[in-house]
């Protein structure tokens, strides 16, 4: 059977670099899953959990920002976040998600890109809480 290679890149450091069976991206259009031979594409990244299975386990991870690209078999996401589950800090997602909260709820003052950037924070902090409780 054919097998994908995965990568994914943050500006910090290569996260992930192995061949897998397949991989589900969470797209600004929605969530992508993606088998070997699959089309060639090009998406942004929305906040959200993308996972990958590789010889019956499947793994997890939050990715935040950037761009995933598919070409022959191979899928490559450059993120500005990547993130497992043990790497998450819940009292500083909890924080995050709390005040993003509290400024959208309120009456709102800023440009249309300051609230598309705090909706963002907002949908971060939420993927990476509900990865860190297993969900």
């Amino acid at each position: 059977m054919a097998e994908i290679k995965l990568e994914i890149v943050t500006p910090e450091r290569k996260v992930f670099d192995e061949t897998v069976d397949s991989v589900t991206v969470p797209t600004a259009t929605g969530e992508v899953g993606i088998l070997p031979n699959h089309a060639p594409l090009i998406s942004s990244l929305k906040s959200g959990v993308l996972s990958f299975a590789s010889k019956g386990t499947s793994e997890k991870m939050v990715v935040s920002g950037g761009f995933v690209e598919v070409s022959t078999n191979k899928v490559s996401v450059l993120t500005d976040i990547a993130e497992k589950a043990d790497e998450i800090d819940v009292e500083s997602a909890k924080a995050e998600r709390d005040s993003a909260e509290k400024l959208l709820t309120g009456a709102w003052s800023g440009t249309e890109e300051e609230f598309e950037a705090e909706k963002e924070r907002l949908e971060r902090a939420q993927a990476r809480l509900s990865l860190a409780a297993g969900r």
